[in-house]
């Protein structure tokens, strides 16, 4: 084998981890750019080794991913909060069905909602895209749980959540929220929606500026 048929194999190989992996994505979003990414690799791969057939499928693969993108960002969603009360039966079977997921990015959560606990979901197109629970202490309000379902985490609930309902926090007397860690994708995630991490905490300012017309 020379030098050359070896590094198009490893093309080749990689655009096929690429595809596996893209298939494991819970995000659309991420399964569609990854998808893309193991495409452009098999449209390299087959115009290497002259396999044209290879090279025209992928291409149009990657035409169907860039106009899938294309139509996910478009996309102009309606987004509202929904307050529900910490023994709601609906919130009940929401966190047992999703009880699994929850865990991996908070092992700690004991899923008992309590009286002094504020709980409200985000609504996506009239979806429960998230929940959050976060327990009021005067101006402070540590956050029990933020989590968003399968399929919707494309960072739009959060931002919804932290900047365009700002007025809900500031109607509840909340100014500043209050985070642990989890897991380092949660961190992440914290980090992304303009959280700072500090004393072992993260937080992050309410912000005073009601983004009403925002598109998320």
């Amino acid at each position: 084998m020379t030098e050359s048929s070896f590094i198009y194999e490893l093309i080749g190989y990689a655009g096929s981890v690429l595809v596996a992996i893209s298939l494991m994505m819970k995000s659309l979003v991420r399964l569609r750019v990854i998808n893309m990414i193991g495409a452009i690799f098999f449209i390299l791969y087959g115009l290497l080794i002259g396999a044209f057939p290879v090279a025209f499928l992928n291409s149009l693969i990657l035409c169907v991913n860039l106009y899938n993108l294309w139509q996910m960002w478009q996309e102009k969603d309606s987004f509202k909060l929904m307050e529900v009360s910490h023994d709601s039966p609906y919130l009940q079977n929401f966190l047992e069905f999703y009880r699994q997921d929850i865990l991996k990015f908070f092992p700690t959560y004991l899923f008992k909602p309590k009286s002094d606990q504020l709980v409200v979901f985000v609504l996506r197109n009239m979806v429960p895209a998230g929940v959050l629970i976060v327990k009021p202490d005067g101006e402070e309000a540590h956050i029990f749980l933020d989590f968003v379902i399968p399929g919707y985490r494309d960072f739009r609930a959060g931002r919804f959540l932290f900047e365009a309902s700002a007025v809900f926090f500031n109607h509840k007397g909340i100014r500043r929220l209050i985070s642990d860690s989890g897991n380092a994708q949660h961190e992440s995630y914290l980090r992304r929606m303009g959280f700072i991490f500090k004393d072992n905490l993260y937080s992050r300012d309410v912000e005073s500026l009601i983004v009403s017309k925002k598109t998320f």
